[in-house]
């Protein structure tokens, strides 16, 4: 990295500790700022995109008219491609007078000039599919505007104490940029109108979590009209939102159905491919092994049919875990640096700010694993009650003599209510191992071998 911005203009370091930890006046090095601070917003965009891309695939809802609100978003995309490109031709007309510009100034212009277009034709793409709110550009909008902060900060403090702009021209487009990232951030705030040819429409009193904004979803602001209503009075039917087109019964089921046809139709075609034509033999038909024939799984069907769910599910719990074990290491070092009096004032805010930091991220993401888990949980039982009361329609004379109306009725009340209620937990078998493993881990760091007495009583009630 020094390589890269280490010669030139820039000649600085990619990192330095007496300027950015060991001070009292904090900053980070004109290399810094301007190569991984730059990139992190563009890596983060490149990262989501496949998985983003393959669930705007999936989810047609609809056709959102081009609004102003829309051509301003493009507009200022378009407009933050156009100031990257004049940064990158900047830099090629001083290296054609003579200059030599540092590779940094030609490198990081051309990958934010490129995730800018990026940006710009995903907003098109989202409103083509029918996105009002989209949580992937909030982010990356805001993780422009964070990244920008401390650039913002350096020029002005470098201006005021070299007594003039070193840079004048890199130094209004940079302000131009910030300008530009902060009011595709507010505009981004704001969701689209609900999409044309799309379903919800014809619903009289439709779920408001289907329309809500991102942030909206992230705090369920959504939620908040029904429970002051409620608090106001008694609930009654007509109060209550329709069930979104993805958790109504005829969609679950369809789906379970697809899976389960899938596994019929690969047990039959294993059953096909084992069966053998007769051997004359008779040593040999004795000697060979008879094959298994494979059979369908209802277990692996359910699983295909969320598997989407459960992989959200489990990141989300995944993140909760490990945030869980930040907060004890911020208030390790916070205790350190109380005992140190030589220590800059500024790491004492920071350490509390990042503990006010974990802690909400912490509690947002808990909420969203129990909203996504619970709503699997949901969907689950009502895909095995369709499922099961489908077949029961359908089952001959000779099989409903076999089967009562009791353990029919009791499959679809009280087995379905058993996936329900073990759900939540499932992610508990690999949750749990990671979160013993990581305290035993902090542990030893700070008790060493002793913190295996704790292991040890914990294996010893395993039986009890």
């Amino acid at each position: 990295m020094d390589r890269l911005c280490g010669s030139g203009e820039l000649g600085s370091k990619f990192w330095d500790s007496n300027l950015s930890i060991y001070t009292n006046t904090p900053d980070l090095t004109p290399c810094f700022q301007n190569s991984l601070l730059a990139w992190v917003p563009c890596i983060y965009l490149w990262a989501a995109l496949p998985c983003y891309l393959f669930y705007l695939r999936h989810h047609q809802l609809g056709y959102i008219v081009l609004s102003w609100l829309s051509r301003l978003k493009t507009a200022l995309g378009v407009l933050l491609w156009c100031v990257s490109w004049v940064d990158l031709f900047y830099s090629f007309h001083g290296l054609i007078h003579g200059s030599s510009p540092a590779p940094v100034f030609f490198v990081t212009p051309l990958v934010v000039g490129i995730t800018m277009l990026l940006a710009t034709l995903l907003i098109q793409y989202e409103r083509l599919r029918g996105v009002q709110s989209s949580g992937v550009l909030i982010i990356f909008w805001l993780l422009c505007v964070i990244c920008a902060i401390i650039p913002f900060r350096s020029k002005i403090l470098s201006a005021l104490a070299e007594g003039k702009i070193l840079d004048p021209f890199r130094f209004t487009t940079f302000y131009i940029y910030f300008a530009l990232v902060f009011c595709a951030l507010i505009l981004s705030c704001f969701k689209e109108k609900p999409p044309l040819f799309s379903p919800e429409n014809l619903d009289t009193n439709p779920c408001p979590e289907a329309s809500a904004g991102f942030f909206s979803r992230l705090s369920f602001w959504w939620f908040t009209r029904l429970a002051i209503l409620g608090y106001r009075r008694p609930l009654e039917d007509r109060d209550l939102w329709s069930l979104s087109e993805e958790d109504c019964s005829h969609k679950v089921v369809q789906r379970l159905l697809e899976a389960w046809q899938k596994q019929q139709n690969q047990a039959s075609r294993s059953q096909t491919a084992t069966a053998e034509p007769k051997i004359p033999g008779e040593d040999a038909v004795l000697l060979k092994p008879r094959p298994k024939s494979k059979q369908p799984s209802f277990l692996r069907a359910l699983v295909r049919t969320f598997t989407s769910s459960l992989l959200m599910s489990a990141c989300f719990n995944l993140i909760q875990n490990l945030l869980g074990f930040v907060n004890p290491q911020l208030l390790s070092i916070l205790i350190r640096f109380i005992s140190d009096p030589t220590a800059p004032t500024w790491w004492g805010f920071l350490l509390a700010g990042l503990m006010f930091l974990s802690s909400t991220m912490q509690t947002l993401i808990l909420h969203q694993y129990y909203h996504c888990i619970f709503v699997m949980a949901l969907r689950l039982r009502t895909a095995i009650i369709g499922v099961i009361y489908r077949k029961a329609l359908v089952i001959t004379n000779s099989v409903k003599r076999e089967s009562t109306v009791g353990e029919m009725v009791n499959l679809m009340s009280v087995d379905a209510q058993r996936f329900m209620d073990v759900s939540p937990f499932i992610n508990l078998l690999w949750s749990a191992p990671l979160q013993v493993i990581l305290a035993i881990y902090f542990l030893w760091q700070i008790l060493g071998p002793s913190a295996l007495a704790g292991v040890a009583v914990i294996v010893l009630l395993i039986p009890f």
